[in-house]
């Protein structure tokens, strides 16, 4: 008589319609295959990707949908050909799960611009099953896309930098900006932008932050140690900081003008942006014209970008401003990120959490 083989299955937290309400979800892990890592879930940080995913903003979600991309955990169990990962090690898996493998991104150790990259959430996978994400016990992951935290990091620390901090860590260290004395903005005061400050702060930049109101201007210079503050509707200021930055991390994910931060960039200077905008930006073509000004884009950060930023985090000593809740208040959580009412991110305590509430 044969073995009865009993199904893997693991509890979440999953939105099942566009109103992004969560509740406990029960469904299935598939079993640990020879590359890949069993972890069980400690914390989790929330990124506004997720508010947009859970509301179905993007118009592309699939329910149940458990988000959750910027995950901590503990390794339960490595498959046969796993050899950078041993049980007990603590891990992270940020938005990416799955790759082809051969196209030109990935040839390039570059997978978060693969075609065919399989998302951590919201995404089928390779064996035709939706992928779920963090907001859960636990996950079974590729061992390409789990990158192991410096020992000595607390794990609520760790998660956001997983996507707030690799997202802005990938764009200075591709476009050269590493380098110490560089003039930089940062636009939104958010969990990327707070991110940005830090990490443009730790590698010697003068750092300005660019904001819709003075609420954060405390914050900005006192806590996050930025060097300037400005209100992008004061025309006076703006118009003294013109041609001064090397570059502007535009974190803003709402529709916006380009042009006021355009004027604030000096020669080759780069306005880089983050935030998800489903609505059209213009700008008049002489704003960039004009001083051979670039106007482009990064997406998260590939695997070793994330290794690299968590390496670099680590010995700069740099942290996140968190705030740690249990899951039974996430619904609450996303309703404030909605109203930008967090500072800077939320990290549910999953390990701590009744799931099944």
């Amino acid at each position: 008589m044969g073995k009865m083989e009993v199904e893997r299955v693991t509890t979440g937290w999953a939105a099942r319609d566009p109103s992004g309400i969560l509740s406990p979800y029960t469904y299935t892990l598939r079993e640990t295959g020879p590359e890949d890592v069993h972890i069980r879930i400690i914390c989790c940080g929330i990124c506004h990707t997720d508010l947009h995913q859970t509301k179905n903003d993007l118009g592309m979600s699939n329910y149940p949908m458990v988000p959750g991309h910027e995950v901590v955990g503990e390794v339960l169990e490595v498959g046969s050909g796993v050899s950078k990962f041993t049980v007990g090690d603590i891990v992270g898996v940020g938005c990416l799960v799955g790759c082809c493998g051969g196209c030109s991104p990935c040839e390039k150790d570059l997978e978060q611009y693969c075609p065919k990259k399989i998302w951590s959430y919201n995404d089928v996978y390779i064996d035709g099953q939706p992928t779920q994400g963090g907001f859960a016990k636990a996950t079974v992951v590729h061992q390409k896309f789990v990158v192991k935290i410096p020992e000595g990091m607390a794990v609520e620390q760790a998660a956001p930098l997983l996507c707030a901090g690799v997202t802005v860590y990938s764009p200075l260290s591709h476009f050269g900006l590493k380098k110490p004395g560089l003039r930089g903005g940062i636009l939104g005061l958010g969990g990327v932008g707070h991110m940005g400050v830090k990490i443009a702060k730790a590698m010697g930049h003068h750092v300005t932050v660019i904001s819709s109101s003075n609420k954060k201007r405390e914050e900005a210079l006192q806590d996050l140690g930025a060097d300037d503050y400005v209100i992008g509707s004061d025309q006076s200021k703006m118009k003294e900081l013109a041609d001064s930055m090397d570059y502007i991390i535009d974190t803003v994910p709402v529709h916006h003008a380009l042009e006021p931060y355009l004027s604030l960039l000096r020669l080759d200077g780069k306005l880089i942006l983050m935030g998800v905008i489903n609505n059209p930006l213009q700008f008049l073509s002489p704003m960039v014209m004009i001083g051979r000004k670039m106007i482009t884009g990064s997406f998260i950060g590939s695997m070793k970008e994330t290794e690299e930023m968590l390496e670099f985090c680590k010995e700069k000593g740099l942290s996140s401003i968190i705030e740690v809740v249990k899951m039974d208040y996430v619904n609450t959580a996303f309703e404030r990120l909605e109203k930008n009412d967090v500072r800077y991110r939320f990290v549910v305590d999953v390990q701590g959490s009744n799931l099944e509430a």
